[in-house]
């Protein structure tokens, strides 16, 4: 059998090089069809980086549409829908839409841009939203906060040997942290992590007369629920920073619940954070009241030190 001419044997082969040097096809995204279309959008044909713009700006018309109504709204023909399905390395429309679906699952604010990006009224819009957001969660912590629950933990905390806070993830671990910086001055012999592996090695030291206190807005991070039980077998108490009747709620022996809802603006920092700031502030302070002239005594130590060394206007913050 004869050989394809050369010319005809590279007309063969472009296909295949393209499929190899795809980004689609090379794995990109792990399967995150949203990123492929918006990685190799810029290097489709014309007509289907139509199809691109219109799938982009609403994901769910272009899953639940029909062929037809998704050609209609990009302006092309239907056979470059399927094209260009193939091109972002699905193998037709069927596929695209699967993963499109799958795609939806991280919800409608990380795909579609909040009112306002890009006018005239975007700044007014964005500084009453962010400042509103702060208020509504502490407000929110305000509410949801049980007195007896917090008294209850800033006893446990004021006469325990040592606290060690544990948090994972973003808030949760400038909660932790935040909550060695608020104890340490009282006289609590504390420190925090947010190591799962170092969760774990502490937890396994601790015992009766300790305190661990667990944060976790959402209440399922698996690592701190692991390093609580842990902890709680060594005979510790577990104090929880969390989301009412969630996983983490139901092994602590004290639970601080509050629920602080999503705003719906991907671009905006969650709120939730000054939540926990604000339950941590009124736990430390709760605790400071419960032995007022020793954690007094502690932060006057500190402020001298620090006006030695520094400085520092004494009528300032302690530690700036």
């Amino acid at each position: 059998m004869a050989r394809p001419a050369k010319h005809q044997q590279r007309a063969i082969d472009a296909p295949k090089a393209a499929a190899k040097t795809s980004p689609a096809s090379d794995g990109f995204g792990a399967g995150d069809i949203i990123s492929v279309i918006r990685q190799i959008g810029p290097t489709l044909s014309p007509s289907e980086q139509r199809v691109a713009t219109a799938l982009l700006a609403d994901v769910d018309f272009a899953v639940h549409s029909s062929n037809a109504d998704l050609a209609r709204r990009a302006g092309v023909s239907e056979p470059t829908v399927t094209r260009f399905s193939r091109s972002v390395g699905c193998r037709g429309v069927r596929e695209l839409k699967v993963k499109l679906a799958q795609a939806m699952a991280v919800g409608r604010i990380y795909l579609e841009l909040p009112p306002h990006v890009g006018t005239d009224l975007a700044r007014p819009a964005l500084w009453r939203s962010v400042f509103q957001e702060i208020r509504n969660a502490i407000n929110t912590v305000e509410q949801q906060l049980q007195k007896d629950d917090v008294e209850k933990a800033a006893e446990a905390i004021a006469g325990c040997s040592k606290l060690a806070a544990f948090g994972v993830g973003g808030g949760s671990t400038v909660a932790v942290a935040e909550v060695e910086n608020r104890f340490f001055r009282l006289g609590v012999a504390v420190n925090h992590t947010s190591d799962p592996r170092l969760m774990r090695m502490i937890a396994a030291t601790l015992g009766r007369g300790d305190v661990v206190l667990a944060i976790s807005t959402t209440g399922i991070i698996a690592e701190v629920i692991e390093a609580a039980t842990v902890a709680k077998q060594y005979g510790a108490l577990v104090i929880a920073i969390t989301k009412p009747q969630s996983r983490l709620a139901a092994i602590a022996d004290i639970t601080l619940g509050f629920h602080v809802p999503e705003a719906p603006d991907a671009l905006k920092p969650t709120a939730s954070r000054y939540a926990l700031l604000a339950a941590i502030d009124l736990l430390a302070t709760s605790t400071a009241y419960l032995k007022p002239r020793e954690a007094q005594e502690r932060m006057r130590r500190i402020k001298y030190e620090l006006l030695k060394a520094t400085k520092e206007d004494a009528a300032g913050p302690l530690g700036d």
